[in-house]
């Protein structure tokens, strides 16, 4: 890898190659980003593992929020084993509990299923009641990778001085800064010392549309210009 790591969330085999092609790092794998993402069915890793040499980071996820039912939970299990079997090289997952709180025993039960692979922790952590009281939790958790976030539920743009504060704090080298991210905002995140960013929307026209391979290139070259 050169530079900053590059992540491309990727629905299907098409967008895989073309993030590929593009120079992405490393690819998110997920379905339905109506609703921000849920679990891709392990077929989708299969055929991307066919294809593409990029490690896919798979998002665990039942619902449209960041709660996860006793249910749902036991079915996440089963899917990351399901998943790691399919060519998973990592996941995405996080919970909250009803009080805005992480919720480490699903978050810890997800981590037991999915070792020893490594895992991110999504957006969650911009959605808590209390940030920092989330960020000191999670940075904590084994086996760790990265943490998505914009810094502020409604995105980057607006969650750049929280970011800037975890940077200071010490968190720059697990940031993975997505949601919301455009091209005038990496300069400063690399002054923070970000080295990871995390792009969907912004590399292609709708998500009914496919990953662009220029528009990748375009990213590869702006987090590489540190």
């Amino acid at each position: 890898m050169t530079g900053s790591l590059l992540e491309v969330i990727a629905l299907d085999v098409r967008d895989a190659v073309a993030a590929e092609e593009g120079g992405a790092d490393r690819l998110e794998i997920v379905a339905d980003m109506s609703v921000g993402g849920l679990t891709p069915a392990p077929e989708t890793v299969a055929a991307i593992a066919e294809k593409s040499a990029l490690p896919q980071m798979v998002m665990l996820r039942s619902n449209a929020g960041f709660t996860v039912t006793p249910g749902e939970l036991e079915g996440l299990e089963r899917d990351a084993r399901v998943l790691a079997a399919a060519g998973a090289a990592g996941f995405v997952f996080g919970f909250l509990d009803e009080q805005g709180k992480v919720d480490l025993a699903a978050t810890e039960a997800l981590i037991h299923a999915v070792t020893p692979l490594p895992w991110t922790f999504h957006r969650a952590v911009d959605n808590a009641a209390d940030t920092q009281a989330a960020w000191r939790a999670v940075r904590l958790l084994p086996n760790l990778a990265t943490v998505l976030t914009s810094g502020d539920p409604t995105g980057i743009a607006a969650g750049l001085p929280i970011l800037r504060a975890r940077a200071e704090a010490g968190d720059a080298p697990i940031t993975l800064a997505g949601g919301g991210l455009r091209p005038h905002l990496v300069p400063p995140l690399l002054d923070y010392g970000v080295r990871a960013f995390h792009v969907g929307s912004a590399v292609r026209s709708s998500w009914s549309t496919p990953v662009d391979v220029e528009r990748v290139r375009r990213w590869r070259e702006l987090v590489d210009t540190i």
